[in-house]
């Protein structure tokens, strides 16, 4: 699901349920979830799984991926990436730095938000606008599209910036695809000045976004200028 949301020059590499659920860790990885009980250790396992083989498809050899500033993962010299999990599902998405300057995915249960989080996570011109989407289509659950489009654009944000991107700092439009209606595009102005990539400082992000399977996935990439 997340590779077809995303240019070709990336690879993406999923695992449903269980799978890679025990794949084994580098000692250094080890370290990191030695006290995290089983649930998170699987998803750590998994996740780098996938991301392990997204490397080795890329001609990279497989190595440790630790968790970095803020927790983001530190990738290997040359590549850009990121990773993303939630029940029954995880993925890992990669490209050689040479192809995009920074690129975020994000997988969600395709439910609600808990009462309380949209306000707290949308600006009130995304809250009128997820109003009028819901309206027309209320077969997918807008706010939870919403929040994982801020997820995958503070994953392409930060290795840009090493800053923290607020929820209220990037204003998101969300649109369907007429033909396939679960399935579209979605823009994020940034309220605050973006990174500078050459002598071009980005104002925003564009991004795709897909429901299937039960999830809603979201993806981010950013070209070099």
């Amino acid at each position: 699901m997340i590779e077809e949301l995303l240019p070709d020059s990336v690879v993406a590499v999923e695992a449903h349920g269980e799978d890679e659920a025990d794949a084994p860790l580098y000692p250094e990885e080890q370290a990191i979830v030695a006290r995290a009980v089983a649930k998170r250790r699987r998803e750590f396992a998994a996740v780098r799984a996938c991301a392990r083989r997204a490397m080795e498809k890329l001609g990279v050899p497989p190595q440790p991926v630790l968790p970095g500033e803020r927790g983001g993962p530190l990738w290997p010299e040359g590549l850009v990436g990121s990773m993303t999990h939630c029940d029954g599902y995880r993925a890992a998405a990669l490209a050689r730095a040479t192809d995009l300057a920074s690129l975020g995915i994000d997988a969600e249960p395709h439910a609600p938000l808990p009462d309380g989080v949209l306000t707290s996570v949308a600006l009130p011109a995304e809250q009128h606008r997820l109003a009028h989407l819901a309206e027309h289509r209320p077969d997918v659950h807008w706010d939870r599209l919403l929040f994982s489009a801020k997820e995958s654009v503070y994953k392409a944000w930060f290795p840009l910036t090493g800053k923290w991107l607020d929820f209220a700092e990037a204003d998101i439009e969300i649109h369907a695809h007429p033909e396939t209606p679960r399935h579209g595009r979605f823009r994020a102005d940034l309220l605050v000045p973006g990174p500078l990539l050459g002598e071009c400082r980005v104002g925003h992000f564009d991004g795709r976004w897909t429901v299937a399977r039960g999830l809603v996935t979201t993806a981010v990439a950013v070209a070099r200028p």
